[in-house]
Parts: C-alpha cells; structure tokens; sequence
C-alpha cells in the first residue's frame, strides 16, 4: 500500500510539472520540418523559423526552446502561425 500511494504522489508531482497534455494527432505538431525543395524547420507554437534544418536535426534546440519561453510557454499553436500544409 505506502508503494502504490507513493506511486500515486509521484505521478500528482508529474502531471503538476508536465500539465495537461492534448492528443498527439496530425494537427497538434509542435514543428514542421521541411527538406525538400527547399529546407526550413518552423516551431509552429512561436512562429520561430530557421533553414539551418541540420543543425536542428542534431539536437541543436536552443532557438526554438528560447523563442517558447519567451513567448510564454504556448501549448497551442498561435494565430495566425500556419504550417505549410494548412490550407
């Protein structure tokens, strides 16, 4: 019992630090990438776009991390912000 109740504590702290978290479906992506034609990685929660695709591919996050906290830690995609796909 003190197991499974300290499980249940553990996960409280979780879903305090995490928030609610939406469905993972097509259009709730937190970014687009797109490599060809032409190349640009676009954060479609700030708008923040770069064409240094590679760099993002290897890990390199701090622009978008940055432009989010920034923007105040959106979890929805902002107005106005479109994804190359939206029609």
């Amino acid at each position: 019992k003190i197991y499974a109740l300290r499980q249940d504590q553990q996960r409280q702290e979780m879903e305090k630090f995490y928030g609610e978290k939406g469905s993972i479906s097509w259009g709730n992506q937190i970014r687009s990438y797109i490599l060809q034609p032409y190349r640009l990685v676009k954060d479609l929660r700030t708008g923040i776009e770069t064409t240094d695709v590679q760099a993002v591919l290897d890990g390199n996050l701090d622009l978008f991390v940055n432009g989010w906290l920034k923007a105040g830690c959106p979890n929805k995609r902002l107005t106005g912000v479109r994804d190359e796909t939206d029609e």
